[in-house]
């Protein structure tokens, strides 16, 4: 039987993008008759402490030599003399959702750190696995033989169509952790610029996670009147964030930078046109008729994109039939588990 061991920062449980993706890589692995050992690292990362470190070299050192070691980036990328040292006996596989130097949430000084710090864990991996094409363009700088990086995309559950609020008005949803690069600030500011005030806004997401952009994310919402209609619910489980997209009308995502944009296409799945940015996959997930998109951090472009929507019915019902056309062409998450099988098995000696 095949086997890998997965490590990653903290509990794989977490409500983010990088963690449901690793989650459900594990799954699909087991599924396809893997033995998965799941080893979650205790500390805060990418800049752990030394007790962290200390806890995340006792966890590695208990892994029997020879084993495949998937490894979430955003741990590995903050443990290079770790990697290094492992490397020797474990085939360490790099799981890179957004290299650390690409992080617009982290301090410009701290990224220049991090970046050399990743390059090391990076050179030292037998494997790279990255999340999505854009991520191939971040990692440039870091100039790793092509033959060692593998693109393996996520996957998007079948969910069922959005039945809609039902008016009145229309009703937007954003679901992302409020952080500086998802742009709520973007999408906030541009709303506050469409002349009509038929909508209301519901953001999904954690708001613990960084809490000072939160903080001007409720102070925007203050300072900006829009009280009355947005509302921040933080995180939800599962059935209250599918209750949400449920009563949706459009799915909006004002993000600075993605690597694939997990949350659109799950806005897809569920026949919902999508107004957002142009970035990572999200141009290629939405296409030319399922939504209308503007440059990152763009407001003036973004609260256009945003007015002609809400104003416009028919274009509503246009992309929304467009997005219904798109959803039967997601990946799956069978397939994106047998395509992280296929890159596996190279680095564990099967092909």
């Amino acid at each position: 039987m095949p086997a890998a061991v997965f490590v990653v920062p903290g509990s794989i449980d977490t409500r983010t993008g990088g963690s449901l993706y690793d989650r459900r890589m594990a799954e699909g692995l087991r599924w396809r008759g893997w033995d998965i050992a799941m080893v979650e690292l205790a500390g805060e990362f990418p800049q752990p402490t030394a007790a962290a470190v200390a806890s995340a070299a006792k966890a590695l050192a208990a892994i029997p030599d020879g084993s495949p070691v998937v490894m979430d980036g955003l741990a590995l990328s903050a443990l290079p003399d770790l990697i290094e040292r492992e490397t020797a006996r474990l085939r360490v596989v790099a799981l890179v959702h957004l290299p650390l130097a690409a992080d617009l949430s982290i301090d410009a000084e701290i990224r220049t750190r991090l970046a050399a710090a990743e390059r090391r864990a990076l050179d030292a991996s037998a494997l790279i696995v990255v999340t999505g094409m854009a991520t191939l363009g971040l990692l440039a700088q870091y100039a790793l033989p092509r033959g060692r990086v593998v693109v393996v995309e996520p996957g998007t559950d079948p969910a069922p169509l959005a039945r809609g609020s039902g008016g009145p008005g229309v009703c937007l949803l954003c679901a992302a952790t409020v952080n500086s690069g998802k742009g709520h600030d973007v999408l906030l500011s541009a709303l506050a610029a469409v002349p009509s005030q038929e909508w209301r806004l519901t953001c999904a997401g954690s708001l613990t996670r960084d809490p000072a952009t939160a903080d001007r994310a409720r102070g925007l919402v203050q300072q900006l009147e829009l009280a009355d209609r947005v509302t921040l619910v933080g995180e939800l489980n599962a059935d209250a964030l599918a209750a949400c997209y449920d009563a949706a009308d459009v799915f909006v995502l004002a993000t600075r930078r993605e690597t694939y944009g997990m949350a659109v296409a799950e806005a897809l799945a569920r026949g919902l046109p999508v107004v957002s940015t142009t970035t990572g996959a999200i141009p290629d997930l939405v296409g030319p008729g399922a939504g209308l998109l503007a440059p990152p951090g763009d407001a003036e472009a973004f609260s256009s994109a945003l007015a002609r929507v809400i104003s416009d019915v028919d274009l509503r019902a246009r992309l929304a039939a467009g997005a219904r056309a798109v959803r039967d062409r997601l990946q799956t998450w069978e397939v994106a588990a047998a395509r992280m099988e296929a890159a596996l098995q190279a680095v564990n000696g099967y092909v």
